[in-house]
C-alpha cells in the first residue's frame, strides 16, 4: 500500500510503500476512502506529543470500510463503512473509563499519533473506536466531521442550550462553518462572529440568523443588545477573540472553546461572578458521539466545505490547512 510518512520530527511528508497491516485480535483493518488534514497533524510533523513516536502515518479523520477484522472482533463485519477520530481507543480499566468517561482514558490511544493513521490506503484501529458511517454520508464529507464535526457537534449538545436559546459561534472556519450549521439545525438563534465581514452571505446561508463583524464593533456589545448569549462556541485559537466576548454572555452563560490559543487568555473575573456565567473548554469525543454527530449530520444535511487532494499532494495540502487558505477543511482520497 501507499502511505504518507513523517520519518522525524521536522521532517516533510514522504510518500512511501508498505505492507498492508494485519488487524490484532482486537483492531479492524480499514480500507480508507477519505482521511482529513487536521491542525492537530502538526503535533506528528513537529514531534514532543507524549507517546508519540516517528516514523509515523499521520490522520485521524478517517473514513472508509472494513476490510478485515481481528478474530476478536465481533461488532463489525467486512464492507462496513467505518470512521475513526481523535480518540483511537482506551483502556476499560482507569478509573475515568470505569465511570464511561472515555475520553478522559488515563491510557487512551490517538488515531495517527499513538498508532498509524489514514494518511494511507489501510489503516488498522481499535474496534472500540470506530463509529457506523450512515449510507447517504459521502466519505469525504464524514472524514472532517470526524473531528471539527464531532467537536462542534458534541460541545453545543453538551451545552446547557436548549432550542430558541441565543447561541453564538466566533470564527467562521475549519470548526465555526459546522458550528454554524448545527446551531441552526439544533434550534438555536445563532449568531455568527467574525472579524471577516466578507463571511457574512457565507455565515447567513450557513445558518445564522445575525452576523457580526467584530473588525468594526464590539462583539460583547452586539451580543448584549441581542439579550446576552446563553453560550458562544469559541472556535477561533485566538486569546483576544476568546478574551472579547466575555462580556458579552447573559446570566448563566457558557463561553465553550474548542479553539485552543498558543497564548494565554485573560478573563475578567468579575463579569463572570456577576452574570454567574464560565468560561470552559470541550475536546472532541469517543466513537459514540462520532457516530451521533455522523448520523444527525446526515439528517440534517450538515455538511463540511472541502477541498481534496490525493496522498501525494499531502505536503501542499497540508501546507495550505496551516497557512489558513483552505477554504474550509482538507480531505486526503488515497
Amino acid at each position: 500500500m501507499r502511505a504518507v510518512v513523517v520519518t522525524e520530527p521536522g521532517a516533510d511528508f514522504e510518500v512511501v510503500e508498505r505492507d498492508v497491516p494485519d488487524p490484532g485480535p482486537d483492531e479492524v483493518r480499514v480500507a480508507v476512502d477519505a482521511c482529513g488534514i487536521c491542525h492537530s497533524d502538526s503535533y506528528v510533523k513537529a514531534g514532543g506529543f507524549p507517546g508519540l513516536e516517528h516514523p509515523r502515518v499521520p490522520g485521524h479523520e478517517v473514513a472508509g470500510h472494513v476490510d478485515s477484522v481481528g478474530e476478536n472482533v465481533t461488532a463489525w463485519s467486512e464492507g462496513d463503512r467505518v470512521g475513526a477520530g481523535w480518540h483511537g481507543g482506551h483502556c476499560f480499566t482507569c478509573d475515568p473509563c470505569r465511570r464511561g468517561q472515555f475520553l478522559q482514558c488515563e491510557n487512551a490511544e490517538i488515531t495517527g499519533l499513538t498508532f498509524d493513521g489514514g494518511y494511507a490506503e489501510y489503516a488498522t484501529v481499535p474496534a472500540e473506536a470506530l463509529a457506523r458511517i450512515p449510507d447517504d454520508l459521502d466519505a469525504v464529507d464524514a472524514a472532517p466531521l470526524l473531528c471539527a464535526g464531532v467537536t462542534t457537534f458534541n460541545a453545543l449538545r453538551n451545552s446547557g442550550a436548549q432550542p430558541g436559546d441565543l447561541v453564538a459561534v466566533q470564527g467562521i472556519g475549519g470548526l465555526g462553518h459546522l458550528g454554524l450549521q448545527y446551531a441552526h439545525a439544533a434550534g438555536f438563534e445563532t449568531v455568527a462572529l467574525s472579524r471577516s465581514p466578507d463571511k457574512r452571505d457565507l455565515a447567513l446561508e450557513l445558518g445564522a440568523d445575525h452576523f457580526v463583524d467584530a473588525s468594526a464593533e464590539d462583539a460583547a456589545d452586539a451580543l448584549q443588545e441581542l439579550g446576552g448569549a446563553r453560550v458562544v462556541l469559541g472556535t477561533a485559537p485566538s486569546a483576544s477573540a476568546i478574551e472579547s466576548v466575555v462580556g458579552g454572555l447573559g446570566i448563566d452563560g457558557e463561553l465553550v472553546v474548542v479553539g485552543v490559543p498558543h497564548e494565554a487568555a485573560e478573563i475578567d473575573v468579575q463579569q463572570l461572578v456577576m452574570s454567574r456565567s464560565a468560561v470552559e473548554g470541550w475536546a472532541s469525543g469517543h466513537a459514540r458521539d462520532s457516530q451521533d454527530t455522523l448520523e444527525f449530520s446526515a439528517l440534517r444535511d450538515v455538511t463540511p466545505t472541502v477541498e481534496t487532494y490525493p496522498l501525494e499532494e499531502a505536503e501542499a495540502a497540508y501546507d495550505r490547512m496551516m497557512e489558513n487558505e483552505a477554504r474550509f477543511r482538507v480531505v486526503l482520497e488515497p
